[in-house]
């Protein structure tokens, strides 16, 4: 029998997303290997926003080379830690601004994906909002000595939240934020399900119009394109105000940035980079962390990736004792380089593990397997960049399966079948063709 402890439920998801080259949601700590420095650089972050601080972070990576595995990672800690995490990958439809409501798509994603460790799938708003609320309550009974259907409770509480919300009414659009949630605890208090609909509906940036917003609220503003990283600044803060510890952002594919041909469209996605940036850095922001990912061409292409935009490459410019091959963590950029012959080695051996555990075998390969599964990984390793340890990954357990689903068939025997590599991807698809780039550029604003 396998002698890795793991649940159906996380083996599944595992074996499931591995083997389709993407990233499981949960089980990641059965398989990481490598990136202690990374890893501790986030959770040095995390430490800071506790302690009511800001942080940005830019991941970068070769496509495959596990960003996307490293914020999962750390986005399920932050939850073990008792943070709000949100996460969205940036798409042509997802920026972080646009004339056609792209920025505002991008928050409305964040917000259907916001998780706590009870809620870790997404859709946590309410529950968020419903938790605090009900503590405030517990606690005001309890101190206050009134009893459970006192009307002295609800005017008790109202107050609570009212002292509460006082400093997010001196922020940029803290007034109306403060408004909405009050407005969902009159309606939680008085039972109309209207009206706390209608709060949600504001927080989660749905509503189209001011007017609209006047009509169900009484606000006079609405989250759009242009405010709605204000918006999770307060949220942050209100987060961090009711028990919390602060709101972690991780927004991935930072490539498709990258790759808007309108210069205008693109330099204004990296206007709001830098925006973020400076509120994170310079003290502007609260108990916030954002994290986004992105290709070494993304950040470092001085034609269009940020490191055309001045502002942006004197703040994200290497440490230049890092040219001499000391890597810098405190750094903006996290580079992510290939893991190292021992690191697949130990990551082959969980692999292995994980395997037998799901389909309830013991996995025999040893050293002598692995071993050579690893020298015809490195002999491709040197001549192709494109193979990553997601193309090894899923490989290694397209041979296990076959060897499960085939009891007849060695290690040995399929291992010598006549063609037999680890292949890499045949095309990178976060690669942006230098051809046409700016064909037809004006209409994609």
């Amino acid at each position: 029998m396998p002698s890795v402890k793991i649940s159906r439920r996380e083996s599944g998801a595992l074996m499931n997303s591995l083997t389709a080259g993407v990233v499981p949601r949960i089980g990641l700590r059965h398989i990481a290997v490598g990136r202690k420095n990374e890893v501790n650089a986030f959770l040095h972050d995390i430490t800071t926003i506790e302690d009511g601080g800001a942080s940005f972070r830019l991941v970068s990576g070769q496509y495959g080379s596990g960003k996307s595995f490293l914020l999962q990672m750390i986005r399920n800690n932050a939850m073990e830690r008792n943070f709000v995490v949100a996460d969205a990958d940036l798409s042509p439809e997802r920026r972080l601004t646009g004339t056609k409501g792209q920025g505002l798509a991008t928050y409305r994603e964040l917000m259907q994906h916001l998780s706590t460790l009870t809620r870790p799938e997404g859709g946590a708003l309410e529950s968020i909002l419903q938790k605090w609320i009900s503590s405030l309550q517990s606690s005001i009974t309890k101190t206050r000595g009134f009893r459970p259907g006192d009307p002295e409770i609800v005017d008790a509480v109202s107050g609570e939240i009212s002292e509460v919300l006082t400093d997010l009414s001196e922020m940029v659009y803290g007034f109306a934020f403060s408004s909405v949630i009050e407005a969902y605890w009159r309606g939680m208090k008085t039972g109309d399900e209207n009206l706390k609909q209608a709060s949600l509906r504001w927080l989660r940036g749905e509503f189209a119009t001011k007017t609209e917003a006047r009509q169900h609220l009484s606000v006079d503003c609405i989250i759009d394109d242009q405010s709605w990283y204000e918006f999770l600044k307060l949220f942050a803060v209100f987060v961090a105000k009711t028990g919390y510890k602060g709101l972690l952002l991780f927004l991935d594919e930072g490539v498709n940035l990258y790759k808007i041909t309108h210069k205008q469209a693109r330099d204004s996605n990296y206007e709001k980079i830098l925006t973020i940036f400076n509120d994170t850095m310079q003290g502007k922001a609260q108990y916030i962390g954002v994290f986004l990912s992105g290709t070494p061409q993304f950040i470092y292409d001085e034609r269009r990736g940020l490191f055309n935009y001045e502002a942006l490459r004197s703040r994200l410019a290497d440490n230049r004792f890092g040219a001499q091959g000391f890597a810098d963590y405190t750094s903006p950029v996290i580079k992510l380089n290939q893991l190292s012959v021992e690191e697949i080695y130990v990551l082959l051996q969980r692999l292995c593990e994980l395997h037998g555990a799901h389909y309830s075998y013991s996995c025999s390969f040893g050293e002598n397997e692995l071993t050579t599964f690893i020298n015809i990984v490195v002999a491709r390793l040197g001549a192709d960049q494109l193979l990553t340890p997601r193309e090894i990954t899923r490989d290694f357990l397209g041979l296990l399966n076959i060897l499960h689903q085939n009891p007849d068939l060695t290690f040995d025997m399929l291992i010598a079948e006549k063609g037999f590599s680890v292949k890499s991807a045949e095309l990178n698809p976060e690669e942006v063709s230098e051809k046409g780039n700016d064909l037809f550029a004006e209409f994609d604003i």
